[in-house]
């Protein structure tokens, strides 16, 4: 069993009206220096967005979700971010932001497995619990 070790992470949230402050969660991004792991997983609730912001576009929000995990990957297609360090890389996605997507304050714990803490996060703070 993995020695468990420190990490970092800050839940992705869909604004689709700044000016009104109201939020879907949409995703986590997870940091874990230690283990060298930097990893973003996004989900849009398209039922959620529609009845929250009636007139956002799902598609559009969708592809500024999907660079996320591709900037946390060091993809090359991510742009300069995406050829940052990946503790800048997580830095300046958590960093604050006036746009349709936000993150979180960044939060700490403890794990074993930053992805299965990455999946445990994505079913607890994003996706709707299930009956």
């Amino acid at each position: 069993m993995p020695t468990p070790t420190s990490f970092d992470y800050a839940i992705v949230r869909v604004v689709p009206h700044v000016e009104r402050g109201e939020f879907i969660n949409a995703g986590v991004i997870v940091f874990c220096r230690v283990r060298d792991f930097l990893a973003a997983q996004v989900e849009l609730d398209r039922a959620r967005l529609a009845a929250l912001a009636p007139d956002a576009d799902p598609a559009e929000v969708q592809v500024h979700l999907d660079s996320i995990p591709r900037i946390c990957a060091g993809d090359p297609e991510a742009g300069p971010i995406g050829l940052l360090s990946r503790s800048e890389r997580f830095q300046w996605l958590v960093a604050p932001r006036s746009t349709i997507l936000q993150t979180s304050p960044v939060h700490s714990g403890v794990c074993q497995e930053p992805a299965e803490t990455a999946e445990h996060l994505m079913r607890t703070m994003v996706r709707l619990p299930t009956r």
